[in-house]
């Protein structure tokens, strides 16, 4: 093995089949293949439909991998996979492929987080991460503040949603509005032409409900404030101003968000703050924390969109640092834990 291993990372935690090559902290390739056309008329994502396009996909997915990228699978030093959290069935679709290579092939095999490797991959984006780096990782299972000392064996959790995840508020609204699922990219495509005309709540953010949960997020309430709003609305006859409802909705989330996130960071003496994770695409979640951080003196880390969504080379990232900091491999009988903690790095 060199100086610079070369590591492919397996992503199937939901509806992505991701595969990802680094060398080092080099990304070489992200071969991505999405299912999310199959699950949209569902309004949702279906477990078993996942499940099945995992099956259908993942072969083909890694030969693209290695063909893009110009390896071939024997030049591999290790393989990394998604060991959890995500949806079961589609675990272990890439839990047993990532095993069949990596006995097949004699080499390492090391089972990870999903939330560990959306914090690690912004290496092969800036750099190696600064210990400790602030995390923020919103996704639509996930709103999670974690304090990141070294992402290969230390994560702690400071708060994290204690209902509706940001993602999952996306989506949820974006029904309410009538827009295409994900509900994500469609918000803020509308924002943009909208106002912030509707004071929506923030919800845990004042009083006794920001003492006892200083760094957890809630979304439920504002998801439901929305559904009442355009109810009302359309109950008394009036056009609902989507592009308004949506403004005024993203930027209650991303208030929220910035403003725990700038405070964890403050209290918890990180200099760096690292956001992760689908939401982390948002326009206006990057423009609130690029003003944000740069008025409390903090360095805002971002990957372009496309690394913040589910993907292989964040799983390839992690694999990679586990290796080059000497991290023991995974068991061969690791299992696909679909609940597993974020503090747990590794199966």
């Amino acid at each position: 093995m060199s100086d610079q291993p070369l590591v492919l990372g397996i992503e199937t935690s939901c509806d992505e089949t991701g595969v990802g090559i680094v060398r080092g902290e080099t990304l070489l390739v992200d071969a991505v293949a999405s299912s999310v056309d199959d699950h949209a008329r569902f309004g949702g994502v279906v477990p078993e439909v996942a499940s099945r396009a995992h099956l259908e996909e993942m072969v083909p997915t890694i030969e693209r991998a290695c063909r893009e990228a110009g390896v071939a699978l024997k030049d591999l030093d290790a393989i990394s996979v998604t060991s959890g959290p995500g949806l079961a069935g589609s675990l272990m679709v890439g839990v047993a492929s990532a095993k069949a290579l990596a006995l097949s092939l004699g080499i390492p095999l090391y089972g990870v987080n999903h939330l560990a490797s959306h914090v690690a991959v912004d290496i092969v984006e800036h750099g190696p991460l600064p210990e400790p780096t602030l995390a923020l990782l919103v996704s639509g299972g996930h709103s999670s503040l974690l304090l990141v000392p070294d992402v290969t064996n230390d994560i702690r959790s400071l708060g994290s949603t204690i209902d509706d995840a940001a993602g999952e508020a996306f989506d949820k609204v974006a029904r309410v509005l009538g827009l295409p699922f994900p509900g994500g990219p469609h918000i803020d495509r509308e924002a943009r032409g909208g106002q912030v005309t509707i004071d929506f709540p923030r919800g845990l953010t004042t009083g006794r409900d920001m003492e006892r949960h200083r760094f957890d997020f809630s979304f439920s309430g504002l998801k439901t404030s929305v559904s009442r709003w355009v109810q009302a609305r359309e109950a008394a006859g009036e056009p609902v101003p989507v592009a308004d409802v949506a403004a005024s909705f993203q930027e209650a989330v991303v208030d929220v968000l910035t403003r725990k996130a700038v405070l964890a960071c403050k209290e918890h003496g990180a200099q760096h703050l690292q956001i992760g994770g689908g939401v982390a695409a948002n326009s206006r979640l990057r423009e609130m924390a690029q003003s944000r951080c740069d008025a409390a003196g903090i360095e805002l880390r971002v990957p372009r969109p496309g690394l913040c969504t589910d993907n292989g080379a964040m799983v390839a990232a992690l694999g990679t640092q586990m290796v080059l900091k000497g991290r023991e491999a995974s068991r061969l009988d690791l299992p696909a834990d679909s609940s597993m903690p974020v503090t747990q790095v590794q199966s």
